[in-house]
């Protein structure tokens, strides 16, 4: 099956339960918003899709493989986190150039010296950086280092590309070009993209379907225009209205 597909997921922190899904599918190759308050389970949600985190139980369907994420082993759980790429709200640049930033995972993968270049170089077009790749990393703006961040994630050629609010602490002239980058990559390779926002008219720009997340579940889920303009619950208008959800 051509989709991700979570089931009975449930996560829980000394005995807390931040996060109880019984069922979400994302369609590949659409772009889903996430939008929620703060607190409700989003960012939980992207690390147990990326595997960094593992939940108390539930099971993930990526693409035609089929894996328990509790009982997961590390070495069938990396050929499966190496579909996708991650980019989160505040990018870690390694002390190095943005050259080498952006190379290292490729590195790891051991590609040839030739094919690692012409990846990297294309990645950095991408973002419109190609012109710092022999500048030192930490030195970079705070919206030029996250549009490496996602030259990162993006030169592996991800099927899932995962972002955990990678704008909101962007100016608009990064907003712009981070998300002309996300849109490109969709059209161009039919990337998935999973975007947490509390950027509600970035949401409404970028998504095709959106999912409200409230207290750790599912409230409400569909195509954007109806979720946004018509939505279902008391506890999504108020949210989109800007009110107190009570």
């Amino acid at each position: 099956m051509s989709q991700l597909e979570l089931q009975n997921l449930v996560v829980a922190y000394d005995g807390r339960t931040v996060l109880d899904v019984e069922q979400i599918i994302f369609e590949r190759g659409k772009i889903y918003g996430i939008v929620g308050p703060s607190g409700a389970g989003k960012s939980t949600l992207l690390r147990i899709i990326n595997l960094l985190e593992k939940p108390s139980k539930g099971s993930m369907h990526l693409f035609g493989t089929d894996v328990e994420l509790p009982s997961l082993t590390h070495s069938k759980g990396l050929a499966i986190q190496r579909q996708m790429g991650y980019v989160a709200q505040k990018p870690s640049m390694f002390h190095a150039t943005v050259f080498d930033n952006v190379a290292l995972g490729l590195r790891y993968r051991k590609l040839d010296r030739a094919r690692i270049q012409s990846l990297v170089l294309e990645a950095l077009e991408l973002v419109e950086l190609s012109h710092l790749a022999a500048q030192r990393a930490e030195t970079l703006s705070g919206g030029e280092a996250q549009r490496i961040a996602l030259a990162r994630a993006l030169v592996f050629k991800p099927e899932l590309l995962l972002l955990d609010e990678p704008t909101a602490s962007l100016d608009p002239y990064n907003i712009t070009i981070f998300e002309r980058v996300v849109q490109m990559i969709h059209q161009q390779q039919q990337t998935t993209v999973l975007i947490i926002t509390h950027n509600l008219p970035q949401a409404r720009r970028l998504a095709h379907v959106c999912l409200f997340l409230l207290d750790g579940r599912v409230v409400e889920y569909g195509e954007t225009e109806t979720f946004f303009n018509r939505p279902a619950c008391r506890e999504l208008q108020d949210f989109v209205s800007g009110r107190m959800i009570c």
